[in-house]
């Protein structure tokens, strides 16, 4: 059955089921698309989803493509609305001949000093980092566990390092958004068990942001200070951990794999 046309498949080809099937939220750029890209580059076709950057969605799906030989797709998909998300996802997902794994990537960030905070910022990253996750994992539950891979299939969520006992200030809501984001990952970790391992990430900075607060030299200097090995992580360095836990960590599930430098040690 040929995929719905809000899906675009790199040359018009859609997956025929020869090959494992990754879906990656917030694909498009940075983080997202080094993860599609090494899950390419491991023999899976992709799904990438985007908010925005249709455009680099589209070009991270033909470099894919032209890389790895695999089928490559891309989807709009708007996180900011849960329930709208996790239809349309489920909808383009039953289209397609199997579904593997789900990177749960995209999501809301910004400093929100306290004494400044409102509700609309704090549900917003609510629910793009926590609910959405939710609904979608919900939503794409049966196809994963239906999966023939030897070692079923698998929900990988990126969490945040600053969320799992360092936080940071000015960011309550957005660390709030992903402790709820590892504590669901635990918690489907026993739901969908045995057909399907939940494990996370748990980034420090792997990619500091290009623009804000964050972009500034000398508050990434400061940061750096507290990371024992002294320098950022890459974005290849992320997408090799969820990689691990998507297809070779066949053992493992309701775990967090911490890539921060040893940043969580101070």
């Amino acid at each position: 059955m040929p995929a719905p046309n809000d899906c675009h498949w790199t040359n018009d080809a859609p997956p025929t089921g020869n090959r494992p099937l990754a879906i990656v939220t917030g694909a498009a750029r940075r983080v997202g698309a080094a993860i599609a890209t090494a899950l390419g580059g491991a023999g899976c076709d992709v799904l990438v989803t985007y908010r925005q950057s249709e455009q680099a969605a589209r070009d991270t799906c033909a470099a894919l493509a032209s890389a790895s030989g695999v089928c490559a797709g891309a989807l709009l998909l708007d996180l900011d609305n849960p329930a709208t998300a996790a239809s349309k996802i489920g909808r383009v997902a039953r289209s397609l001949p199997r579904v593997d794994v789900l990177v749960h990537n995209a999501a809301a960030y910004e400093s929100t000093p306290f004494g400044d905070i409102t509700q609309e910022q704090a549900l917003g990253m609510w629910r793009t980092n926590a609910l959405s996750p939710l609904l979608l994992s919900q939503e794409l539950a049966p196809l994963l566990c239906a999966s023939p891979l030897p070692c079923g299939g698998a929900i990988v969520c990126m969490v945040d390092m600053h969320a799992l006992g360092q936080p940071r200030k000015r960011f309550s809501p957005y660390l709030m958004s992903k402790a709820a984001l590892h504590a669901m990952a635990q918690a489907l970790a026993l739901e969908l068990a045995p057909e399907v391992r939940v494990n996370a990430v748990a980034p420090g900075v792997v990619a500091f942001p290009e623009v804000g607060e964050e972009a500034d030299p000398d508050m990434q200097q400061r940061y750096l200070s507290h990371v024992p090995l002294a320098r950022s992580g890459s974005l290849e360095e992320a997408a090799r951990a969820v990689r691990f836990l998507a297809l070779e960590a066949t053992y493992t599930t309701g775990e967090v794999l911490r890539v921060d430098g040893g940043r969580f040690l101070r």
